[in-house]
């Protein structure tokens, strides 16, 4: 993100970088399955053939909740006919046209899909059975304006086993934050277009990356769950899991007129450069081969411009403009066990520290603040070349020359020949974004097919010395100390991005330009 925010220092005010929408969820782990939820009832003395008794009266007292929390707040409680129906916006009118500032803004119920559990007699072992299915019922999403958090919702489960999901937006807990430590700023929907303290604001948007989570969404639990303390009391508490996170990187330009300026480039550039495997390396997959499914790029028209979306097994990384001044780019991971995080394994004990899947739970909200983090400052640095004011010449003129280094000469580069763009193409490749390069990983991708021949691999190995030697020398390339890695250098990427740009581009486009 560095060499993107240097490249554009003339246009831009800042970045703020952390979670925008949190999706937790809240499961009632021991009696959410078939087997737990027969050991709860037998614990309680509770009949396979009361269940459905018992599951209704523990309904009828969450809906008598709810209905009296709405009417103690003097607040609507409404019926929507449509689950597809954006409820945060009906919420908003509501705040807005009843001038709440805090508190409940409304509680609203539709019938949704969910899982419960059904009783019927099973004619082989002629017996009852409590068996896991799906079906609809009421769902209940209590709105707040929170002195902490701003808008969110909560939503819970009417029917066995009362399933609870909270949703937090980091953006509305910022502002809050700002209000509260008398920090000015400009704010339009859900971005920031100015804020007077940026390193502050970092700074408070940051906490929520290493929150206790489980307590502060175990208190939001209770407030709509009155059955934790009564018909439910002894069950195991909630277990906590971040089912959907979306990580933002906003990068403030001056005016509209400075983004508009380079918008529609970094998106078409996006759009038609970035390979799947580009796209892959900005998420993090350290062997993009072994990635099962499919990576899709496309671009939507929104009411504020054009969004380019790239998406990969339910993650995916965003590019749009938002309220005309700000650059997004947002990371969305729907499925964590895609990543890896540092830790031990709970299910041994003295277990040692190694790189396991990333979970669900909240445990690993840090790290996926982290991963999340690094894919948006990637793909901003994939960026950073494009809108280039510098004629191409200029860029390319100073590789086109000998160079001297530790008092050896080296030849000029020649960089739109096929020799030096298949070598270029190589060492710009996504992944290695991430993790550095080696010799080894550029002869594989230059000579894919090949099989193992020991005195060809030798001399491969060899000229591929010789040509990163080379590439050292112009700096468009640096060696990790103490590693046989070597790292792109903003140097590198400028002028190879525009070495690839100009080996690409259609004569008849550029004729075209000229006579324009």
């Amino acid at each position: 993100m560095k060499a993107f925010l240097e490249r554009h220092q003339s246009r831009v005010l800042g970045s703020l970088s952390g979670f925008d929408r949190m999706l937790f969820r809240g499961t009632l782990r021991s009696i959410s399955y078939e087997e737990g939820a027969r050991r709860f009832l037998g614990a309680q003395g509770i009949l396979l053939k009361d269940f459905t008794a018992f599951a209704q009266a523990c309904t009828q007292d969450l809906v008598a909740h709810a209905e009296r929390v709405a009417a103690e707040a003097c607040r609507p409680y409404l019926y929507r006919k449509s689950s597809r129906e954006r409820k945060e916006d009906v919420a908003r009118e509501i705040a807005e046209r009843d001038g709440v500032r805090e508190g409940l803004i409304c509680v609203l119920y539709v019938v949704e899909p969910c899982m419960t559990f059904e009783v019927y007699r099973s004619r082989a072992k002629k017996e009852l059975e409590l068996v896991s299915r799906e079906r609809k019922c009421r769902f209940y999403y209590f709105y707040y304006l929170d002195r902490e958090f701003g808008l969110m919702h909560v939503r819970v489960q009417s029917w066995f086993p009362f399933e609870v999901q909270v949703c937090l937006n980091g953006r509305s807990y910022l502002a809050c934050q700002l209000d509260r430590e008398g920090i000015g700023y400009e704010r339009r929907r859900n971005c920031f277009t100015f804020i007077e303290d940026l390193p502050r604001a970092q700074a408070l948007l940051s906490q929520l990356d290493r929150r206790a989570w489980a307590k502060t969404l175990a208190v939001f639990a209770g407030r709509v769950n009155p059955l934790l303390e009564t018909r439910l009391r002894g069950v195991f508490p909630h277990y906590w899991s971040l089912r959907q996170s979306e990580v933002a990187t906003d990068v403030l330009f001056r005016d509209p007129a400075a983004l508009d300026a380079v918008y529609p480039r970094l998106w078409q550039h996006g759009m038609c450069h970035f390979s799947p495997k580009d796209i892959l390396g900005f998420l993090g997959k350290r062997r993009p081969a072994a990635a099962a499914g499919e990576v899709t790029s496309h671009v939507i028209r929104r009411p504020e411009g054009l969004r380019l979306k790239h998406e990969s097994e339910q993650n995916s990384i965003k590019l749009y403009n938002k309220e005309g001044s700000v650059l997004r780019v947002e990371t969305t991971i729907n499925n964590p066990r895609w990543f890896r995080v540092l830790g031990r394994s709970t299910r041994k004990a003295n277990a040692p520290l190694a790189w396991r899947p990333m979970r669900l739970g909240v445990s690993d909200t840090a790290r996926r603040a982290e991963v999340s983090l690094g894919a948006n400052a990637r793909y901003l640095d994939a960026l950073a070349v494009v809108g280039e004011e510098t004629p191409s010449h200029r860029i390319l003129d100073s590789v086109s020359q000998p160079v001297k280094k530790d008092g050896r000469r080296y030849r000029p580069l020649r960089p739109v020949s096929p020799e030096e763009a298949a070598v270029f193409e190589a060492v710009l490749r996504g992944e290695h974004h991430l993790h550095g390069f080696s010799n080894r990983q550029i002869r594989a991708q230059l000579f894919p097919q090949d099989g193992a021949e020991p005195a060809r691999d030798r001399k491969r190995s060899a000229f591929l010395s010789r040509r990163l030697r080379l590439l050292r020398a112009h700096r468009l390339i640096r060696k990790v100390p103490g590693r046989s890695l070597y790292r792109l250098t903003p140097k590198g990427h400028r002028v190879m991005t525009t070495a690839l740009l100009f080996r690409r581009s259609d004569l008849r486009l550029l004729l075209s330009k000229k006579a324009a």
